[in-house]
């Protein structure tokens, strides 16, 4: 069931994701470099909209991967560098400009890449379970294989994507997920919700029941996005 707030509508998963929503301890909003959706201004209406609900905010983009994927889409190695250095500094200052104008002091709100948790215990264990499932696991496959055609579609001209560009969006795609997770495991915090403006081909396999590559039981998912916009 969507939740209308003044400035955005938000869809929780699950009923149980419903109820992490309402006990507001913390919401993770996922950033993507290179998205014009995530500008300084989407960013403050963000926070402030987080801070009307949720004790501690934590804002992270992807910053792992990416001189790959941008190797392998033809660039460069030397060009693939420089453009990955320029798009990921390029993301941080919107994200730290949109934050400073939203003007919350007494918040807690954290701006991280993805390269920060590197040697977070708990981050490194998920990681390698995704790594795991993605290699043995059919379905998973199948799921990160789809989130990787959606982009490589927009970046090849086409459905087809070579062997390569698969496989450095893949990487990509799996240094992210441990924050689908188990955010809670990662930051230290009660419970979390995951906030994206679309959801993810693998959205209903993480929050299925049984075994496998699942969401830990204090980890929510949620669509948020601006009021009126379409899904």
């Amino acid at each position: 069931m969507a939740i209308t707030t003044e400035a955005f509508t938000v869809q929780p998963f699950t009923r149980s994701c419903h109820h992490i929503w309402d006990e507001g301890d913390h919401v993770l909003i996922g950033v993507s470099p290179g998205n014009s959706y995530f500008s300084a201004g989407r960013i403050t209406e963000l926070v402030r909209w987080a801070s009307a609900r949720f004790s501690r905010i934590d804002l992270i983009y992807a910053d792992l991967h990416v001189a790959e994927l941008f190797s392998a889409l033809g660039y460069e190695e030397e060009h693939a560098a420089r453009r990955a250095s320029k798009e990921l500094k390029a993301v941080r200052r919107r994200i730290v400009r949109g934050v400073e104008e939203a003007d919350l002091p007494g918040t807690l709100v954290g701006v991280h890449g993805l390269s920060e948790f590197a040697t977070n215990p708990v981050y490194d264990l998920l990681h390698r379970r995704v790594r795991h499932f993605l290699a043995t696991d059919p379905h998973v496959r199948a799921g990160c294989e789809r989130m990787a055609g959606h982009f490589l579609a927009t970046k090849v001209g086409g459905p087809t994507a070579s062997a390569e560009q698969l496989a450095a969006c893949l990487d990509y795609i799996a240094a992210e997920l441990p924050f689908f997770l188990d955010t809670p495991g990662i930051l230290g915090v009660p419970s979390s919700v995951s906030c994206y403006h679309a959801q993810i081909p693998l959205t209903e396999l993480l929050y299925a029941k049984g075994g496998g590559l699942r969401a830990s039981r204090n980890q929510a998912y949620a669509v948020v996005r601006p009021e009126g916009t379409a899904a």
